[in-house]
């Protein structure tokens, strides 16, 4: 049996049901569940701020607002953890069917309008992208999946093949701690086993559940670039896949829940209930579906709305890397030039100065010929920054709040560069972490990597300085790669045959709606 708590207008009538399903225990807050930060170990970090009332659970809707305006809210513990019986498990078969029949008792209920609503944020995301999954029952009108991974292998465990060795060992003691007897996930060892076999590490998750190409409800998604590493790209990919015909994409750059429970976008999901729950005819349908959030510096950002993601009209344009001049140019050079770097202490550093504004919202792909000295493999770890026209660092929020991240990341294990070529696009390239390949001392081979969606304004006179080296950018308490295979040193070609570039998306002049 499940445990869930409910709250609902003290008026007699039928409402509509805001649901949230989570293991983390319905009874706490966020106060229960600090973030792994600490600020006097590392100062560069803005939580930001945000108020809720006490009945509110970690990641999840408030119910003092939606019940204020009209909604009964619904908060699940899952199988297994806290007050629900059973035995725990995560996003498996037994989660599906618990998450339907709960959408069904929600839907069912004599104060029930017949019209239940999914929100919440990162687990609360996902358990929702699972119960929309698979044909979900008819009382399932909308769902709010804020910032919720879709691809926990790719987009959390596995980098680009590069396993995440810090936010796993935090997230997978987590779990296995809030469950009641039988344990969800296997003991932390075997994913220490499968940072050496990623094979294993594919093996030991939970089945997935989620499956984006069944899902057909209205939908409002948000998807983050201060996330990557967890949310960002799992939230475009659902964007994309998702067969709703009806759905829409809320962008920003800013900290995770001071956003969520901010005015302007509690505004947008009440709007978009409104409207799918209780039928208001408040336009929300004629909104265009991508709120897109274009950073120019930390905390500086405009607002557009666009109709689709990717932007429609996109100007997919190459930056070529240039050695001698540790430059990136439009055309690239006739001579092959080299840059060495060790991967443990040095990095290589690639420069662009823009002529005139240019915005770039979308994916970016690194194409590059590697090589090394030692060893049979490589990390590459990369990050796109912004500099102004003095030259000085411009900042923005990367994972979990740190307050000194680049534009965008990607990441890749070289011996996982083989491509799955009917995903991949020309902007996306998509690994198939099915057949590793080894290199050989100072064999040249080409790779693609992934450089996670952003979008950015840079202005004439400002600078976007492509870096590339084997470690981490920054020390984070919530993400880490502590597992490396690079020996010797890095070589990267460039000019001639080897045509390493970097590939931006630039977007044509627009208009823009608002400014912050």
């Amino acid at each position: 049996m499940l445990s869930a708590n409910v709250f609902r207008p003290k008026e007699a009538g039928r409402y509509p049901v805001v649901m949230s399903f989570t293991a983390y225990d319905k009874d706490k807050g966020p106060e229960a569940y600090p973030p792994p930060l600490k600020a006097a170990y590392l100062p560069d970090f803005n939580l930001g701020s945000f108020q809720v009332s006490p009945w509110t659970m970690w990641e999840a809707p408030d119910p003092a607002f939606w019940v204020s305006h009209g909604y009964a809210v619904i908060q699940v513990d899952s199988r297994g953890y806290f007050k629900s019986e059973g035995a725990a498990s995560l996003f498996d078969k037994q989660n599906l069917k618990d998450f339907h029949e709960a959408i069904t008792w929600a839907g069912t209920r004599p104060w029930s309008n017949g019209n239940v609503g999914l929100n919440g944020v990162s687990y609360l995301a996902i358990s929702q992208w699972v119960a929309a999954s698979q044909n979900p029952p008819a009382y399932l009108k909308a769902i709010i999946p804020w910032e919720g991974n879709t691809d926990a292998f790719r987009e959390v465990l596995y980098h680009g093949g590069v396993p995440e060795t810090v936010f796993t060992t935090f997230w997978v003691n987590r779990v296995r701690n809030c469950a009641n007897n039988e344990k969800p996930l296997p003991p932390l060892f075997l994913f220490k086993l499968g940072h050496k076999n990623p094979q294993l590490l594919r093996k030991i998750q939970s089945p997935p559940q989620i499956q984006l190409n069944t899902i057909k409800v209205p939908a409002l998604i948000c998807a983050t670039w201060s996330d990557q590493g967890l949310h960002s790209r799992g939230s475009f990919e659902g964007y994309k896949q998702i067969l709703s015909e009806k759905k829409w994409l809320f962008t920003h750059g800013r900290q995770k829940w001071s956003v969520y429970y901010s005015e302007e976008a509690l505004k947008y999901q009440k709007d978009f209930f409104d409207h799918f729950l209780k039928g208001i005819d408040n336009g929300f349908d004629e909104v265009k579906s991508v709120r897109l959030e274009i950073r120019e510096s930390l905390d500086k950002y405009k607002v557009r709305y666009e109709d689709s993601w990717p932007i429609d009209g996109t100007n997919y344009e190459k930056f070529y890397l240039a050695g001698r001049s540790n430059s990136l140019q439009t055309a690239p050079s006739r001579k092959i030039e080299t840059v060495e770097y060790d991967p443990f202490a040095g990095n290589a550093s690639f420069s662009y100065k823009f002529a005139q504004d240019t915005e770039l919202s979308g994916n970016m792909k690194l194409k590059l010929w590697v090589s090394t000295s030692e060893g049979s493999d490589m990390d590459l770890f990369v990050a796109v920054k912004k500099r102004d026209a003095k030259g000085n660092a411009v900042h923005f929020y990367a994972k979990t709040g740190y307050t000194k991240g680049p534009v965008a990341m990607g990441w890749l294990r070289v011996s996982e560069r083989e491509l799955d070529r009917g995903k991949s696009t020309e902007w996306q390239p998509v690994l198939t972490h099915q057949n590793p390949q080894k290199l050989s001392t100072n064999e040249i081979v080409s790779v693609e990597i992934e450089i996670l969606p952003s979008s950015t304004l840079f202005k004439k006179g400002e600078s976007l300085q492509l870096v590339i080296q084997g470690k981490d950018f920054f020390v984070h308490p919530a993400m880490g790669h502590h597992y490396s295979v690079n020996k010797g040193k890095h070589t990267i070609y460039t000019g001639n045959e080897y045509d390493s570039h970097l590939l931006i998306p630039v977007i044509p002049n627009r208009e823009i709606a608002q400014h912050k």
